[in-house]
């Protein structure tokens, strides 16, 4: 767990604002409390604050320091939602289609976040990954040069071999990305790589196949989407197609890949698609007690991130100090 805690200092370093916009949810009263105690950000989480208040006293749980909005109430409220419909006119958003959107918790959060209230939003405890996506999505936007969402999960590892953690991408978004989508898939993943580990990244674009090993259109795409990611971003070390041990394992990379400069040292894996991802990071997790923590979205604008229905408070501590720190990166970034 050395990688969260250091997650979680570093957010604590230079505590940004995130707004948890399922404030009315037990588990996110809890995180809330939790991330304020431990200095990990500033929090505001959306709903009614008598709810809210009474929910936390029945569960023994202080919120001192913790912002709680009412966006129903919010003199924002038209303002955000005209906004969303100057930036959404041209999809079809009617005035009155954005001040209805503005009602939802979800789509308030992350117009706080694309009005710079607020550095990062974290939502997903009760709402499915697919309108969690969509409120950032339309909300925040994709960043320049980006026109795709994605995501990756953060791979805590028992086995220290490989780093203590790698990046796997995408696991949780972007089901059949052609070999554009998998380029921009892996130049995000790699600045990921960069915020969240402050590693140099080794992106291994994945396949059934090594270097030529075998011929087929899937392996093509992986080429293709290879070449594409060093056209963009010539100074990153990537490389593919490459087999999962070829980009693992040292001895295997050698042999199967010699002269790469990822293969054996990999830090950052590139599935083909959703299926391979799903399947993969669910293998390390459950057969190699791995911690898998996300599904964490990147090529946003801003920091927006999903959490699983399923999830715990800690989840969502840790999901706001990962959100806390990915806000820090883009801040030294445009700077």
């Amino acid at each position: 767990m050395q990688v969260l805690e250091r997650i979680r200092a570093r957010a604590a370093s230079d505590p940004k604002h995130i707004v948890l916009p399922e404030g009315e949810d037990e588990r996110t009263i809890r995180a809330a409390s939790m991330c304020v105690a431990e200095r990990i950000a500033k929090i505001t989480m959306i709903g009614l604050e008598q709810t809210i208040r009474d929910r936390a006293s029945e569960l023994g749980i202080g919120l001192t320091g913790v912002s709680i909005l009412d966006h129903l109430r919010s003199p924002d409220l038209d303002r955000y939602a005209a906004r969303y419909h100057e930036a959404r006119r041209a999809k079809g958003v009617t005035a009155d289609e954005a001040r209805r959107q503005m009602t939802d918790p979800l789509y308030f959060g992350n117009m706080m976040v694309r009005e710079s209230r607020a550095d990062g939003s974290v939502s997903g405890a009760t709402h499915t990954t697919g309108h969690t996506v969509r409120a950032a999505l339309r909300c925040i936007g994709p960043k320049s040069g980006f026109s795709l969402v994605s995501s990756f999960f953060l791979m805590v590892l028992r086995d220290t071999q490989f780093g203590g953690a790698l990046i796997f991408a995408d696991c949780g978004v972007v089901i059949n990305p052609t070999a554009a989508q998998l380029a921009e898939i892996a130049l995000a993943s790699a600045g990921s790589a960069r915020a969240l580990l402050e590693v140099e990244p080794r992106v291994a674009m994945l396949s059934f196949s090594t270097k030529g090993s075998a011929t087929d259109p899937l392996v093509s795409k992986i080429v293709e989407a290879t070449r594409t990611v060093r056209e963009r971003e010539p100074e990153l070390f990537v490389d593919g197609e490459l087999q999962v041990d070829a980009a693992l394992v040292q001895a295997v990379g050698q042999s199967k890949a010699p002269g790469s400069p990822v293969a054996g040292r990999a830090n950052t894996l590139i599935f083909p698609n959703l299926e391979a991802g799903n399947i993969g990071y669910k293998l390390v997790e459950r057969l190699a007690g791995a911690t898998a923590i996300g599904p964490i979205l990147q090529g946003l604008d801003r920091p927006a991130n999903d959490l699983s229905r399923g999830c715990t408070a800690e989840d969502i501590r840790d999901a706001v100090a990962i959100t806390a720190v990915q806000a820090q990166a883009l801040n030294l970034h445009r700077q």
